[in-house]
Formats: structure tokens, sequence, C-alpha cells
């Protein structure tokens, strides 16, 4: 049939054509943007397109929001079993965040300070010469970048052989992984502050802000096409189309291939994927009847497991009946490698060479928080590979302005990359990804 062209039609897609193009584009797309992941980013970004008026819709894979920030309850009180410090404070958004909802943040200084004993494979040791050694690290990996190279921590510390135990204990408690696999340079551009805890838990300050924002649970994405106009994201719900997609899912995640991309992701973004890895920084908490073995509240003790790492236990925080156990590393892999069961077992044995058998006698339950092993994180945190310091910056860029990556990997501050690692970072990373969409 063939068809004819009035002044009436002619007019009417002038008038289309006359529209702006987000109007004219809306009815393209289900939404403008599909958020995946509820942790941090997510709801960073969820707070940013609401704030500007664009529609969104977020997806995520487990069962509640928070991600990697989460408060452990199944023992009867809370710990974090994952991210616990608001890092420097001064500029993270979750501390106006929990002045906005009411939630009260305490300095760590502040609290009580309790025991601090050192053993080793459970027999009482003496740790001389640590503030000395501590200092050296200290300036070795928090100092001047331009003075800092990208080596690995165990390299940064080769010609100070006396050094490399220190460098050990510090890559695998504060990344939770080995100094051979961790970049000293991506390490020392993290910013530094106050740090501030949340006594109620991170994790529930986290919950109590996510509550205002519609997010889909137990909805994992699987595939996300760029190869036409905008984007489409399938998960077992069905399929979304949009005109861009805000990945925040860890980059340990990315790299298993949970998510198909068609196409395939630029070589820039899978360089940047490839030069980041996952520590296995791992918390296992431990409940008691009551007995606190003679230890005050906030009482520490450092147990060095020969050949293999450390572990510290937190004992009675914020004067609860629990202690938690803290260690990461090849460690950390090999204990979760063993099971949840077993994993319990072996920080009882820790426990019980260091405090004696009532440990046994008043132990009342435990709750095993292996990120490493998580499916939906497949690790604690990202760190740089050694001389990959460049790869967060890859991972940052947006993929044909229609893909963006947001988190802790990617947590830009003035380019530095300084909030990378928390959950503060997170939040910032998601916020500016959102401002970034076009409107």
């Amino acid at each position: 049939m063939t068809s004819t062209l009035t002044r009436r039609s002619l007019l009417t897609a002038g008038a289309a054509l006359a529209l702006p193009r987000a109007l004219r584009a809306q009815g393209l797309f289900d939404t403008d943007v599909v958020i995946v992941g509820a942790g941090p980013a997510g709801l960073g970004a969820a707070r940013a397109c609401a704030r500007a008026a664009k529609r969104f819709v977020m997806l995520e894979a487990r069962d509640r929001i928070g991600g990697r920030v989460f408060t452990d309850t199944s023992l009867g009180a809370p710990f974090d079993a994952g991210a616990f410090y608001i890092h420097w404070a001064e500029r993270n958004p979750w501390r106006p965040i929990a002045a906005e909802l009411g939630v009260a943040l305490r300095d760590e200084n502040e609290l009580p300070s309790g025991a601090w004993l050192s053993f080793e494979n459970g027999a009482p040791v003496e740790r001389s010469g640590r503030r000395r050694q501590f200092a050296e690290l200290t300036r070795r990996f928090d100092t001047d970048l331009s003075e800092v190279p990208d080596v690995s921590f165990a390299e940064r510390v080769a010609d100070a052989p006396d050094l490399l135990p220190g460098a050990r204990g510090m890559a695998r408690m504060a990344v939770g992984e080995e100094a051979e696999r961790v970049s000293a340079l991506d390490y020392a551009r993290l910013w530094s502050g106050d740090d501030l805890i949340v006594p109620e838990g991170y994790g529930a300050l986290v919950q109590r802000f996510g509550a205002a924002f519609p997010v889909k649970l137990s909805t994992p994405v699987t595939h996300i096409r760029w190869d036409g106009q905008g984007v489409v994201v399938e998960s077992p719900a069905g399929r979304l189309t949009a005109r861009a997609v805000i990945v925040t899912v860890p980059v340990g995640v990315l790299a298993a291939g949970a998510i198909r991309f068609t196409p395939e992701l630029p070589a820039l973004t899978q360089e940047g994927l490839g030069g980041l890895s996952m520590g296995a920084l791992t918390k296992i908490g431990l409940r008691f009847d009551g007995t606190r073995f003679g230890l005050p509240v906030n009482s520490n003790l450092w147990d060095e497991v020969p050949g293999a790492g450390g572990i510290n236990f937190e004992c009675w925080s914020f004067d609860r009946d629990l202690i938690v156990a803290v260690f990461g590393g090849d460690f950390a892999r090999a204990v979760l490698a063993q099971g949840e069961q077993a994993a319990v077992e072996t920080m009882l044995d820790r426990l019980t060479a260091m405090l004696g058998p009532q440990v046994r006698a008043a132990f009342k339950g435990a709750s095993v928080n292996g990120w490493a092993t998580d499916p939906f994180s497949m690790g604690c945190y990202s760190h740089a590979l050694p001389g990959q310091a460049s790869a967060r910056a890859k991972l940052a860029q947006p993929v044909g302005e229609r893909i963006w990556f947001a988190g802790e990997a990617t947590a830009a501050g003035d380019g530095d990359f300084g909030a990378a690692m928390t959950a503060g970072g997170a939040f910032l990373a998601g916020e500016a990804a959102a401002r970034a969409v076009r409107g």
C-alpha cells in the first residue's frame, strides 16, 4: 500500500523531531538506568538517579542489600562481618548519612581500651621492636607517592629482611592477601583520616539507608548486551532495556565470568580487570555464654601461626559476648577450604591453646563469613597486582558511554583512587557513574 504524505503528517513528524531528545528516547527503553548490585555503590547510584529524576531499576543477586557491608545478627548480638570502619570520616558520605538517619558513630580511640596480648602458636610471646618496625613500614608504604614504586609489598622491603614479617602481616590483615601479590603503590595512595565505627553495625546503617530505594532481590544479572541502541540486561526476571547500565558487582565476580557481555568488553576494560585481584580477609564470629576468661572489654589476642600468618581475636567489642576472629591471605583460603565446621574448630583450637579448656565449655555458637568463597563477592575487596597500579583507572573508563563499572575497585578521589577498598569510596563511585549517564 502506498503511503501519502499530508500536511498534517508532516507537521506531526516535525513536532516529534522538535521534542527534547530525552523525551523522544524515553519510549525506546524500559528505564533510563539499570543498576546491577545493591551494595554501597548501587545505593549511591540510586540516590544520584533519584535526585536527577532519572528512572532506574536496581537488581541484586543476594536476598538482601548491602553487599560486603553486612551486620551479622545470627548469634544474638550484632557484629560487622564485612566492612567495619567509616574510613577518612572527614569526607566519607556515610558520616552525613548516619547523621541524617540518627545513627550514632563512635571514635574507636574513645572506647575503653582492653588488653593486647601476643602469642605464637598459642604460647605467649613478647613482641619487642614492634614500634620501630611499624614506623619504618609506615615510611615505606604510607608516604609521598613519588617515593613508592609499583612493586609488591615483599619487594618494597627486599633490602630490609627484618621488615618482611611485618609487611606480610600488613598485607594479610589490611588487604587480605599475600605480600608478593599486592602493589605497594596502590596501597600507598589510599586516603587516611579519622576512622569511625558504628555501634549498631555498619551493615545496619547501610540497610536503613537502602530501605528507601526499590530493589529486586535474588535477581542475578547474567548477560548484558550493548550491541544496539542502549543496553539489554538479562536476569531470571527477564530482559530490561535501558539507556545505560551501572555494574557494581565485585571484580572477583566479573573476573569469574558470572556476567556475559555482548560484544565482549574492550581490551582496556579487560586489562583493568586483569590487573586487579581480590583478597581473602575472613571473619568468624564466636559466641560465648558470658564467661570472659579474664579479658576486659575490647581486648585483642594476636596469634601468630608459623608459616601461615596471624589471627586477630577481637574480644567482647561493645561489651557483647562475642569474639571475632579476623585473618586473611592464603591461610584464610586454606581454612575456608576445609568447610565451615572445620574452620570453626580451627579457631576454637587456637583460642583453647591461648586461654585454656574453658573456651570450649563456654562456647555457644559460630558464624563464618568467608568472602573469598562467597559466590556474590569472590573476595573481600580489590587490590592492584604489582606493576598494575593503573588497573583501577582502566576499569573506571565507561564502555561505549553505556556501561559504567562502579564500586570500591573504581572509587576515584580527585583522580587518585584514594577512596578505593572502602564502602565510602564505593558510594562515591556509584554517585559519579549515575551523574555521568546522559539524561
